[in-house]
């Protein structure tokens, strides 16, 4: 059975989108921000640089991301390129630690220990910290109006939804511009300390705390797509759904093991080893694993494929594979007890 694209076209037009207005945000940005920073000498300001360079980078992987993961199943790779979404958004978490903190760290080091510094034409930078500031929030904007669009078409909250999703391009966009604002406000308190008290410490520490900012941000989006990456199990609530859809089948005695892993954003493959009534024939049994298939796809559209394995429930080693996998409650839990 061919597996289905990946998102639908409505979803990934507007991942796009989203991506698509943050890049040309931050390529503009940091242009201006290394302008201001070059004629103000700040090193918050050129933290900030370096943080819209590596936003910008981000944003470029993240449509490879879009592109990669859309391509249809081949023989090579017969599940899709879902997956590719989660690994670009990988090396995406990764550029924002490398091109971004750590020229942070070391440019707001450099100040901190360089003692007094004359700070000039602080104009420009406030000038370009305030355009900066509306320019991000357009696009932050934008992936929040996202967001809060997939998490209503879920029934699921804001935070649940960020914190649950297989889409990791809309969360990288909104984690970057959320950072972006909050490292903006940083480096205009940097400038403004250094301009009040003539000491470049204050605009090397916002360099600092602007590296911190970006290192977590990275860690966060980085772990989020190392589990995808891994195998992460499909949404909870869908595999209960998808139990209790196949625990309804009158052919089905009992559901004995569930396996879902997530292949791609809307993409969900499904192994299920089911006890059969006894009393099915050969061609009944081939019969109701057909229906059943084609059931499950009408049902739940982000299934892929769906595997279907008849074993029995008393099968000791079937039965200890469960046991290691989900523990005693979690096997009850698989059959609805």
């Amino acid at each position: 059975m061919a597996a289905e694209e990946g998102p639908g076209a409505e979803g990934q037009g507007e991942s796009t989108l989203t991506v698509l207005v943050a890049t040309a945000v931050n390529a503009l940005i940091a242009v201006l921000k290394f302008v201001a920073g070059a004629l103000t000498g700040s090193a918050a300001m050129l933290a900030e640089a370096a943080h819209s360079v590596a936003d910008t980078a981000t944003e470029l992987l993240l449509l490879t991301a879009l592109r990669q993961s859309a391509r249809r199943p081949d023989r090579r790779h017969p599940f899709g390129y879902g997956k590719a979404r989660f690994f670009w958004a990988l090396i995406a978490a990764v550029s924002i630690f490398v091109s971004g903190a750590v020229f942070a760290f070391v440019e707001g080091v450099r100040t901190m220990l360089g003692g007094e510094a004359e700070q000039t034409l602080a104009w420009v930078a406030y000038a370009v910290l305030g355009a900066s500031f509306l320019l991000e929030g357009a696009s932050w904007v934008q992936a929040v109006r996202q967001v809060r669009t997939e998490s209503a078409r879920e029934g699921v909250g804001f935070r649940e939804w960020l914190r649950r999703t297989d889409d990791p391009t809309v969360k990288s966009v909104f984690f970057e511009d959320s950072a972006a604002l909050i490292g903006l406000v940083l480096a205009f308190g940097g400038v403004g300390l250094h301009q009040l008290s003539g000491s470049g410490f204050w605009d090397g520490l916002a360099s600092v705390l602007i590296g911190v900012l970006l290192t977590g941000v990275a860690f966060v989006l980085g772990r989020t797509n190392a589990g995808l990456l891994i195998g992460r199990q499909a949404d909870r609530r869908t595999v209960y759904a998808l139990r209790d859809a196949l625990a309804a089948r009158s052919e089905v005695d009992q559901v004995v093991d569930l396996l879902t892993m997530t292949i791609g954003t809307d993409q969900i493959l499904l192994c299920a080893r089911l006890d059969f009534d006894d009393s099915l024939s050969v061609a009944e049994l081939e019969r109701a694993c057909v229906d059943i298939d084609a059931d499950l796809h009408a049902r739940f559209p982000d299934l892929a494929d769906v595997f279907l394995e008849p074993v029995p429930r008393a099968d000791p080693t079937m039965r200890r594979r469960v046991l290691d996998r989900y523990g005693g409650a979690g096997a009850q839990r698989l059959r609805g007890v």
